[in-house]
């Protein structure tokens, strides 16, 4: 089935849909991921946006029960040059056409991904429609220029949980305060998680530490976590724009007070701007499984999993310490407080999809507690 996809600027490409007819629209992005599109597809960060992956062949080793990320498929759409209608993998329970499908998300393939992609390199994410109901290129960008912009879009309210939860090791379980009490069922030290969008791997991997979690949605007062009496905190990734979650911001600022926190990706970033610094778009944003990333800690190079549009500048703040930098771009990666128990790196330790040279974070945030709290 035809369809196109048109851009803000007045490019545009034809090709095919795989998911049956439609129309949806987003942020135009890419990913230069070789594998793990299953993770892609299901990360609440990528909410708004319409993901093309630069590999030209996508949808080989089918999808999976085990590795999705979050309980759907979050993107607006899904972009590639050839989509493998059916997967050889012993692991697969269903195709990607079948997929998408299922979940209602347009599949697009047939389009010069390459040429897309270096477009969006040259000239920077653009606002976009793909569409198999409109054949007018033209009006489809004139209408992908009404969008709303990334820039002061709060996402993070379209993700965030209802109320609070309990992860049970394969998925999260509602759970119902006590006048806003919780009876802590572990022995590990006590962490309130924010969930602004947060991976399951993320939650996976905090547990494997010994820590007792509680998640909670991104609204939840400062007086409300003093109620639960945590040992420390854990700020997570999600869509949008930062510096549109204002009433976060200074929530965290008080809380980071009182707590020994830690932040990955809108984490940091959030965490960036409690302390005092800035936020700024990039022009196309990091998302890939290869983008290499130096330890100032340690002098080590890590290959890293990144998925952010926006990034943190802390540079004018003498009290916080750079721990981290992409070496493509000399971009922050990471911080930490030079005086209080308060570390955030913006790439993504879980690696889902990823390598595993930043695990180390999880690691970190535990001995952090250790050391501020004792236990």
């Amino acid at each position: 089935m035809r369809a196109l996809i048109a851009l803000e600027d007045g490019t545009w490409f034809e090709g095919r849909s795989f998911t049956g007819a439609g129309e949806t629209s987003g942020e135009v992005i890419f990913n230069t991921g070789m594998t793990g599109y299953q993770e892609v597809l299901t990360d609440p960060s990528y909410v708004g946006q319409m993901v093309c992956m630069t590999y030209p062949h996508i949808g080989n080793y089918g999808v999976n029960l085990e590795d999705v990320e979050s309980d759907r498929v979050q993107v607006e759409a899904f972009i590639v040059k050839e989509c493998c209608p059916t997967p050889s993998n012993w692991r697969a329970k269903e195709s990607l056409p079948g997929y998408l499908k299922r979940h209602r998300v347009m599949g697009i393939e047939g389009i010069d991904t390459r040429a897309l992609t270096r477009h969006l390199r040259i000239h920077g994410a653009q606002r976009g429609i793909i569409s198999t109901e409109e054949s007018d290129p033209a009006r489809l960008s004139a209408r992908a220029r009404e969008l709303p912009s990334m820039e002061g879009l709060n996402l993070a309210d379209k993700v965030t949980p209802k109320g609070p939860y309990v992860w049970t090791g394969t998925e999260p379980k509602p759970v119902t305060l006590t006048n806003g009490h919780y009876d802590w069922p572990g022995t590990g030290p006590r962490v309130v998680a924010f969930d602004f969008g947060i991976k399951w791997n993320i939650l996976r991997l905090l547990a494997a530490q010994g820590l007792d979690l509680l998640v909670v949605p991104a609204s939840f007062t400062a007086e409300q976590v003093d109620a639960l009496a945590p040992d420390a905190l854990f700020y997570s990734n999600g869509p949008g724009d930062p510096a549109a979650l204002p009433d976060v911001v200074g929530n965290l600022r008080i809380l980071s007070e009182r707590y020994p926190v830690a932040g990955i990706c809108l984490g940091h970033q959030l965490l960036g701007l409690a302390m005092g610094g800035r936020t700024f778009k990039l022009k196309f944003g990091h998302h890939g499984l290869n983008h290499p990333v130096k330890d100032l800690t340690t002098g080590r190079i890590e290959i890293s999993s990144q998925n952010h549009g926006f990034c943190v500048d802390v540079s004018s703040l003498d009290f916080l310490e750079t721990t981290h930098v992409n070496l493509n771009d000399g971009t922050l990666e990471g911080f930490q407080h030079k005086h209080k128990p308060i570390l955030a790196i913006q790439h993504h330790p879980e690696a889902g999809p990823g390598p595993h040279d930043s695990r180390y974070f999880f690691s970190r945030f535990r001995d952090m507690i250790r050391s501020s709290t004792g236990k």
